[in-house]
């Protein structure tokens, strides 16, 4: 059974940075292609950032506008999501999701098999 586990969530103020970092595991020797979404309060999920199963390509919301990172582990589907200059309008839960069938459309919430629960990122002004 496949899990995905965020972690590094937290409170910080408007123009601070925050790394987030998730893994999935459970297929051992399969590589995923994983992404980033997040849910704000009365909104929709939206998709923030996604990377290939071998790093070759990466993927940003245009809100994300030069701010957030996203890299990976070469050897495991861990996954990390530098996110800098931090905006009030950040705020929101940050799922992170893997995709080990495709190819996947990486923008897509339903391209991913596996979901985190989720980790709550709160930028105050």
């Amino acid at each position: 059974q496949v899990q995905v586990a965020e972690s590094g969530g937290g409170v910080v103020q408007a123009g601070g940075s925050l790394k987030l970092s998730c893994t999935a595991s459970g297929r051992p020797g399969s590589r995923a292609a994983m992404g980033w979404f997040r849910q704000a309060p009365g909104m929709e999920r939206e998709f923030v950032a996604a990377i290939t199963w071998n790093a070759d390509s990466t993927y940003y919301a245009d809100f994300v506008q030069g701010r957030f990172s996203i890299s990976r582990d070469s050897a495991q589907n861990t996954v990390y999501l530098q996110m800098n200059s931090l905006k009030p309008g950040d705020t929101a839960v940050y799922y992170c999701a893997a995709a080990f069938f495709g190819p996947p459309l990486l923008r897509v919430a339903n391209s991913y098999d596996y979901w985190g629960q989720g980790t709550q990122v709160t930028v105050s002004s």
